[in-house]
C-alpha cells in the first residue's frame, strides 16, 4: 500500500501524526567535505558565565577558607576539578545585571572590611563581597581560564572604569597598581577581554542605542592598554534577541571602537516571558518539541544580525559575542524565584548542542559565547547542595563537544528528515564536523526525534579513515535528569553505532541524542 492510499484510509485527526512517523523513520544522508575547509571553531565559543545570583557564587564556586568542604583558599576543589576537564576557554563576571550595580573597590581588601550591599536584581539578599576581583581571577588561574570582566556602565563612572582596568592590568608605580600590591598581588593580571557594561537596552540603565553608542565609545576610551604587548579586547553591549536596530545603530556609530558586540537570546519552553516558563523536568512532547523550535531561532538571529555586522564591517573585524544564552525554564519548586536554580534534563542537553552547532556553522563571525549559567543558575553545568556536587547532561555535551575547540571546522551537506508534532516541523538532525591540529576528524551529531531512530548515510570526501569511534549521550526519557540520590542517570557511553566501509559512513542514531565521531 502507498502512502497516498494510506492516508486516504486513516481519519483526519491520524494524518498529522502518521505522516510525522513516516518521516521521522525515513534515511537521512550527509556529505563530510574533508577536502575543504572553513573557518576556525574557536574556543571561546565554550565559553562559561558566572554572576553573583542564587548559588553560582556562593556555595557553588566559594564556599570561604574556613569551609569543611575541601576548598582551595575558598574554591572549591571538586569544581575547580570538573571544570579543569572541560577546558573552560574564559568566563563572564560579575554579570548580567549585577555588573551594572557592583563596585568593584567594595570586593578588594580584607574581606571582614569589605561593605555589604542589596542585590537587587537577584532575591534582594545581601551581597558580601567576600567574592571580589582577587577571588575570581584566582579561580580563574586555578581552573585554566581566561578572565572575561563586565564593567558597570550603568550606575558607575568612567573614572571608576578606568581605575578597575589599572588595577587589573598596570605594573607603573601608580595608584591603582600599587593599591593591587598591597593587596597582594604583586604582578598585574593579564585581561584579554573586558565588556563595557551590560544589557544596556534593559537592567543596564534602558538606553536607547544612539545614547548607548555614545557611552561606549566615551567609556572605551578609558579602557587602556597598559600592557601593550596583550591589548583588551572590548565588547560592546549588543541587542536583545531580535532587536536588529540596536546592532545597525551600534555598528554604524561604533563600531570601529569595538572588537565584539553581544548578543542575548534565551530558549524559553513556552516562547513567552510572561507567565510560566515551562517546567525543567515535568514536561511532555508538545513542550519538548517547542523547546526545540524556540532554540533553532538562534540561527535566524545570528544570521541577520551578521549580515547587518558585513555592512559595516565586510572584514568581519568584529566579532559576534552570544555572552548569554541557554535555557530557561520556571525554577524548582520551593526554591527562591529569584535564584534562577533549575534542573537540567537531557532536553537541555540537546538544545546546548544544537546551539553549538550554529555557533560553528558561523564561526567566520561568531568569535565568543557564554552558556548561562556555570553553576547551579539556568542551564548549569554543575549543581551542587553543600558538599555534594553533579555533572549535568549539558555539562557532558561541553565535554563531549571538546574536540571542536580551535579546530579547523569542515562543511557538511546534511539532507534531514523532519521532526513533526502537529502541524509544524524541525529538522530532526543536525551536523558539525572539524579537523583538530593533529588532523583528526571529528562529526558531531544530535537526533532531536523523540520516538524513531534514524539512520544516517554519509559521504566521506577527502577522509582515508580506517577506523571510527564514538560516544553518546541520550536517555530513557527527555526528561531524564541527575540528581544527588542518582548523579549518572544521563552520561555519555560508548557509541556502537557506526560502521565505516572505504569512503561511506553509516550511522544509526538513537531518538534523543548526540553522538560525538571520531574518524582516524
Amino acid at each position: 500500500m502507498t502512502i497516498p492510499q494510506l492516508l486516504h484510509r486513516l481519519p483526519a485527526g491520524l494524518i498529522l501524526l502518521t505522516l510525522a512517523a513516516t518521516l521521522r523513520g525515513q534515511p537521512a544522508t550527509l556529505v563530510l567535505h574533508a577536502d575543504q575547509s572553513g573557518p576556525v571553531i574557536s574556543r571561546n565559543l565554550y565559553g562559561q558565565f558566572s554572576e553573583h545570583l542564587g548559588a553560582c557564587i556562593y556555595g557553588g564556586i566559594w564556599v570561604g577558607p574556613d569551609s569543611p568542604i575541601p576548598n582551595t583558599r575558598g574554591i572549591r576543589n571538586d569544581v575547580v576539578a570538573a571544570l579543569k576537564a572541560l577546558a573552560v576557554p574564559q568566563l563572564r563576571w560579575p554579570g548580567g545585571c549585577f555588573a551594572d550595580e557592583y563596585h568593584w573597590k567594595d570586593g578588594i581588601g580584607p574581606r571582614e572590611l569589605r561593605p555589604k550591599m542589596i542585590n537587587t536584581h537577584w532575591g534582594g539578599v545581601t551581597e558580601s563581597n567576600a567574592f571580589g576581583t582577587h577571588e575570581f581571577l584566582d579561580f580563574c588561574e586555578q581552573i585554566g581560564t581566561e578572565p572575561y570582566l563586565c564593567g558597570n556602565v550603568g550606575s558607575g563612572t568612567v573614572q571608576e572604569m578606568m581605575e578597575w582596568v589599572e588595577y587589573l592590568t598596570s605594573d607603573a608605580d601608580s595608584p591603582m597598581a600599587n593599591l593591587r600590591r598591597k593587596n597582594g598581588r604583586a604582578a598585574p593580571w593579564k585581561i584579554k577581554y573586558f565588556a563595557v557594561g551590560n544589557e544596556s537596552w534593559g537592567c543596564g540603565g534602558n538606553m536607547r542605542p544612539e545614547y548607548y553608542a555614545d557611552e561606549f565609545r566615551r567609556y572605551n576610551t578609558f579602557v587602556k592598554n597598559y600592557d601593550r604587548d596583550n591589548p583588551i579586547q572590548r565588547i560592546a553591549g549588543g541587542p536583545n534577541a531580535e532587536a536588529y536596530d540596536w546592532t545597525d545603530v551600534l555598528m554604524k556609530n561604533a563600531g570601529r571602537q569595538m572588537n565584539g558586540l553581544s548578543l542575548h537570546y534565551y530558549t524559553l519552553p513556552s516562547g513567552s516571558w510572561s507567565g510560566q516558563k515551562g517546567s525543567a523536568t515535568q514536561f511532555g512532547e508538545n513542550e519538548y518539541f517547542s523547546t526545540l523550535r524556540n532554540a533553532l531561532r538562534m540561527e535566524e538571529l545570528v544570521t541577520k544580525h551578521s549580515a547587518i555586522m558585513d555592512k559595516y564591517d565586510p572584514q568581519k573585524r568584529v566579532g559576534l559575542v552570544i555572552d548569554e544564552w541557554g535555557v530557561w525554564t520556571d525554577v524548582e519548586p520551593g526554591t527562591n524565584p529569584g535564584f534562577l536554580y533549575q534542573q537540567n534534563s537531557l532536553r537541555d542537553a540537546l538544545v546546548a548542542a544544537l546551539n553549538l552547532h550554529i555557533f560553528q556553522a558561523h564561526a567566520d563571525r561568531v568569535k565568543m559565547a557564554n552558556i548561562a549559567q556555570m553553576i547551579n543558575v539556568l542551564q548549569a553545568m554543575i549543581l551542587t547542595d553543600q558538599e555534594k556536587m553533579l555533572l549535568t547532561p549539558t555539562y557532558h555535551v561541553f565535554e563531549m563537544f571538546r574536540v571542536h575547540q580551535d579546530a579547523t571546522s569542515l562543511p557538511v551537506e546534511l539532507t534531514s528528515p523532519d521532526y513533526q508534532y502537529g502541524a509544524d516541523k524541525i529538522p530532526a538532525l543536525s551536523a558539525s564536523a572539524s579537523r583538530d591540529k593533529a588532523g583528526v576528524v571529528h562529526l558531531s551529531l544530535v537526533n532531536v526525534g523523540s520516538d524513531k531512530p534514524v539512520t544516517l548515510a554519509c559521504v566521506l570526501a577527502g577522509v582515508s579513515a580506517k577506523a571510527v569511534t564514538g560516544r553518546i549521550l541520550t536517555g530513557a526519557a527527555a526528561t531524564a535528569h541527575n540528581t544527588f540520590d542518582a548523579p549518572h542517570t544521563v552520561e555519555p557511553a560508548a557509541f556502537t553505532g557506526a560502521s565505516l566501509a572505504g569512503d561511506k559512513l553509516s550511522v544509526t542514531l538513537p531518538p534523543m541524542s548526540v553522538v560525538v565521531l571520531t574518524l582516524q
